[in-house]
């Protein structure tokens, strides 16, 4: 989300008493438009496979939720013709474009290159929430990421690559307040859930108007996806009132202080200052924000007696060298869920 931080800022979290005005007086959803009988009876089936780079196969899926084809970026387990669990992992905002997704900024494959675990990454995404939309969006299209994600994307995975049923889910920013919005919607469906500097909490005024920031971004209207603020659809899909469902499952979830850490200098950005400035600055003011919805969680989880594992780190921006440490240190909690 950092590579839109400019703009989130600028006309959300810094901004949050005039986005939420904005919000509450956004128009109202678009009637839905009944689907193309072709479309509408199509299945969703896996399309291809094919080689990517290194490890990775590049696979397409047709989703009739989303009615799309669906890209995704796999990384095949460690012995590819033994059983395996399938780790889930969802980019931020900007929904992996632009470079900023789990392949591009991180280590992913070479990290699991010894794991005995299918890894996932679906491409797009950007502005959605990952969640399951009232209508079809002018902007932003259909989107269906909950059906997708937790009840037609599995089966293909794992009849693909070997599956155990077995599976895990994190995200970055947006995407880790979805992942709880997924699990809750999907009681079951995950063994654990990783969530990496992201606000659960949705419903909230604070909470509402950063969702309408995000959507925004991408020109789309929050109204299609949950309705008004004054609709139940919004306490429904906030993880923070919902957490009781989240019981069962092992949770890792982390944030910074905001403040420069040891992955904020120019040598990890490529020798540039102005990158380095905006991670600084930017990336630090959304990261000082997530850390605040952090703890509201932790309280929440502690009065619920729900077990989670919490990771405040006392430096670290919103940027993607910390979520690669989140990912790393999280992977014991995981491994271990989605193999008991």
């Amino acid at each position: 989300m950092l590579d839109r931080g400019r703009a989130l800022l600028r006309t959300g979290c810094l901004a949050l008493p005039l986005l939420a005005t904005a919000a509450l007086a956004a128009p109202a959803p678009a009637e839905p438009a009944a689907p193309p009988p072709a479309a509408a009876e199509a299945a969703t089936r896996l399309l291809s496979v094919a080689p990517g780079l290194g490890r990775a196969q590049r696979v397409t899926v047709y989703s009739a939720a989303m009615r799309a084809d669906m890209g995704l970026t796999v990384y095949p387990a460690r012995d590819p013709d033994a059983p395996a669990p399938v780790l889930y992992l969802l980019n931020g905002a900007a929904g992996g474009i632009d470079g900023s997704s789990w392949t591009d900024r991180t280590d992913l494959a070479g990290f699991f290159a010894g794991e005995q675990v299918t890894v996932v990454v679906p491409d797009g995404g950007e502005g959605s929430y990952f969640t399951d939309w009232r209508v079809d969006d002018p902007a932003l299209g259909r989107q269906r990421w909950t059906t997708f994600l937790t009840a037609e994307l599995p089966a293909i995975v794992d009849a693909e690559f070997d599956g155990t049923g077995a599976d895990a889910v994190a995200g970055i920013s947006m995407a880790a307040a979805s992942v709880f919005q997924l699990a809750v919607a999907a009681p079951g469906r995950y063994r654990a859930i990783g969530s990496y500097s992201g606000c659960a909490r949705t419903s909230d005024p604070v909470g509402q108007a950063m969702v309408a920031a995000v959507v925004a971004r991408w020109r789309g209207n929050p109204a299609n996806m949950w309705g008004p603020f004054t609709d139940p659809a919004w306490a429904a899909n906030d993880a923070y009132l919902q957490a009781e469902k989240l019981r069962g499952v092992a949770l890792y979830v982390s944030a910074g202080s905001g403040a420069p850490g040891r992955f904020d200098t120019v040598e990890e950005l490529d020798g540039n200052p102005g990158k380095l400035a905006d991670q600084i600055t930017l990336g630090g003011a959304l990261e000082a924000i997530t850390a605040r919805c952090t703890r509201q969680l932790q309280d929440r989880l502690r009065q619920l007696d729900i077990p989670a594992t919490f990771d405040f780190r006392p430096t670290g921006t919103h940027s993607w060298k910390y979520w690669e440490q989140d990912l790393h240190n999280s992977w014991p909690l995981f491994r271990a869920a989605l193999n008991r």
